[in-house]
């Protein structure tokens, strides 16, 4: 039974996923959709909990302040709506759940940096994940493309117009 379940999961994990650990400061590129729209948007944090690091369901608690209130939210590391994590600063910590840090603000909320190779954390290669994110700047300059294109002839329509009541009005020579 396990092994069926395990076939499964397999199915849908990401290739590959940043190793992001309690006390990290990360980035996290989450797509979000607006009706028809959709964009990338980036909820930097310190990561205050890590779950259940190498399964399909594994997540982070993201905690941020935001105009002087706390925000955590959690992601799941192979949910299709996180398409990049970047780990930006490594802390020094000896717990998986950093509950203690919600009640901290200011210099008592520092975290002792580490030292980490911020290149070899961060560089993975998820080809699909790419794929996604290309996809929709593709989208994006096709849209920008067309709509300059359309402001153009419009301009050029409204040219034509204002040439042709110049021309009508002008004086002839008789």
């Amino acid at each position: 039974m396990p092994n069926v379940i395990q076939a499964i999961e397999a199915k849908y994990m990401k290739s590959a996923v940043v190793d992001v650990k309690s006390g990290d400061t990360v980035k996290v590129h989450q797509k979000i959709r607006e009706g028809s729209k959709e964009r990338v948007q980036i909820f930097e944090g310190l990561v205050i909990r890590t779950n259940r690091k190498g399964s399909l369901t594994s997540s982070i608690t993201v905690r941020k302040i935001a105009s002087g209130v706390g925000v955590e939210k959690t992601y799941i590391l192979h949910g299709p709506n996180v398409l990049k994590i970047e780990v930006t600063k490594r802390s020094k910590v000896r717990r998986n759940y950093l509950t203690y840090m919600r009640d901290r603000t200011g210099k008592s909320a520092r975290l002792t940096g580490a030292d980490f190779d911020k290149r070899a954390v961060n560089e993975i290669h998820d080809a699909e994940a790419e794929a996604i994110e290309e996809k929709l700047k593709e989208e994006v300059a096709a849209k920008a493309e067309a709509e300059a294109a359309k402001k153009a002839e419009e301009e050029a329509k409204l040219e034509a117009k204002v040439e042709a009541a110049v021309a009508k009005h002008e004086p002839t020579e008789e």
